[in-house]
Formats: C-alpha cells, structure tokens, sequence
C-alpha cells in the first residue's frame, strides 16, 4: 500500500516502493506516429497556395482533415491507454481511432482529386489511407471491460466512481502547476499514484461500494479544494509553512486514504459516519 511521506520539509517524497503495477499514468504508446500523421497535411498544405483557386480549396480541406485525423487519433491512444490500465472500464463512447482513419482516407481521396482525372485513383488513395491507419494504431476498444461474476449495474456505478476520482485527480494537477513549484507537482503525483492504486483495489473487489465510495470522495473532493486553495496562495507568497502544512496533509490523506478504503472493501464500516465527519473539520481547520 501507499506509504507516509518520507519528511515533513522535503520538497519531494520517495515514491511507494510497494505500489502495484499500472496505477501511475497509463502509458500511451505510438504519439510519435501520430505526429508524423500531422506533419503530412503540409505536403497538402504548402503547395495548395501556388495553385487556382479550386487547388487552394481542395489543398486545405485536405490537409484539414489530416490534422483533425491525428488529433482525432492522438485522443483514441490516451483512452485506450486509460481503458487498458482498468480492471473495469467502459468502452471509449465515440471511436476516435476509427474516426481518425476515416479522416484520413478521406484527406488523400480529397488529394487525389486535386490531379486525378475521374474518381478511381481518389476512391483507391483512400482505401489505401484508411487501411494504413488501422495498421498501423489499430481499432479502438470494442467493448465494455469487467469482471465475471458482476452484473452490468455493478460494473457500471465502480466506472462511474472511478471516472469521477480521476476528475478530481485531473483537476489537483491542473491547480498544482499553478505553484510553479516541480518538487509539489512530484508529490501530487505521488498522491495520484496511490489512489490509482486504490481505484484498482476497487475494480477487483467492489466489496461495500457505496460506503468505499462515499469516503472515496470525501478524500479526493477535500484533496482538491485544498489543493486549489494551497496552489493559489503559495504563488503569491511563497509560505514555506504553508508548503509544509499541505505536504503533511497530503501525507496524512494518503496514509488513511489507503486503510480505510481497504477497511470498507473488507466490509468493516465501523464509525463510517465519525470517520467522514472528522476528515471534513479537519480539512475546514488546515484550510
């Protein structure tokens, strides 16, 4: 499990020595073809302003369509990426890989237009486009990713808690870069990494869902409040006590974060109500 923050005053913890595998950032892999996917619309882009007016036309749209292709596809890769790091996740709601490989079918069919004479050589560059895309990032995720033995309800409420613990997450550290401080943004990544871990704790074993999710927000809302709140005050002040202050209660979040969650999943909601009560005063007095 998450370990206490190795100091007090230490602009950076040591990272869980013990933590899981998978619960940091999901690696995306492949981002360097899709930059070359954008850097292919100027070959569409570039020579489209030394022809007519209808080249022109045709030039952009092509090019266009490149780029929203590897924007399209950029964003398919990071939620494969997120999917594939779950035990339990949904499939991707609109597929942007596909989309993308649509796009670009139809940027080298718009292309062929510009010197073709009639519609084969544009129908066949867009096969050939599309085709190339699907090799080489493959199909967005197909279907909704669970565990046997939990009915689609079950699995649908543990990705919805999931999906909005990542939101909190996101948005500490959105609010932590405004610190400008790299040993901080370190730390809430460690932060991060151990309710990951968590979040996978969850999506193994449900156990009392209602009540690990109750806490779950709890802890993850008061983290970001605090987290927003610390960001915008050390930039103007610099306050090494106040640095130090969030950094022990970043530590103390993450320590019982951990037991207590895992407490639930045991189905062990002793003084649930005591335990939830304490954590907000204490988040109302640090902050």
């Amino acid at each position: 499990m998450a370990q206490r923050f190795g100091g007090k005053h230490s602009p950076q913890g040591n990272r869980p020595v013990d933590a899981p595998v998978g619960v940091a950032d999901p690696k995306v892999t492949g981002q360097w073809r899709t930059g070359v996917l954008f850097l292919s619309a100027f070959l569409f882009l570039f020579p489209a302003f030394g022809d007519g007016p209808r080249d022109l036309l045709l030039g952009l749209s092509a090019g266009g369509l490149l780029v929203l292709s590897a924007w399209l596809t950029r964003e398919g890769l990071k939620a494969e990426a997120a999917y594939a790091a779950r035990k339990v996740a949904r499939r991707p709601a609109f597929p942007r890989k596909a989309a993308g490989a649509v796009l670009t079918g139809a940027a080298l069919a718009v292309g062929g237009v510009i010197d073709a004479q009639g519609l084969l050589y544009p129908v066949l560059f867009a096969l050939v486009g599309a085709g190339l895309h699907l090799f080489s990032f493959g199909l967005d995720p197909m279907a909704d990713k669970g565990m046997e033995g939990i009915d689609t309800f079950q699995t649908n409420r543990v990705a919805s808690a999931v999906d909005e613990g990542e939101k909190y997450l996101t948005a500490m550290r959105d609010a932590i870069l405004r610190a400008g401080d790299k040993g901080l943004e370190r730390r809430v990544d460690q932060f991060v990494t151990a309710a990951r871990t968590m979040f996978r704790t969850i999506e193994a074993d449900p156990g009392d869902l209602t009540a690990a999710r109750k806490y779950m927000s709890v802890y993850l809302l008061g983290a970001r409040d605090a987290t927003v709140k610390f960001a915008d005050h050390f930039a103007q002040t610099r306050d090494a006590s106040a640095r130090s202050d969030y950094e022990s209660l970043l530590a103390d979040l993450e320590t019982t974060f951990a037991e207590k969650t895992t407490a639930f999943l045991s189905n062990n909601r002793t003084d649930l109500d005591v335990e939830v009560a304490v954590l907000r005063d204490r988040l109302k007095l640090d902050h």
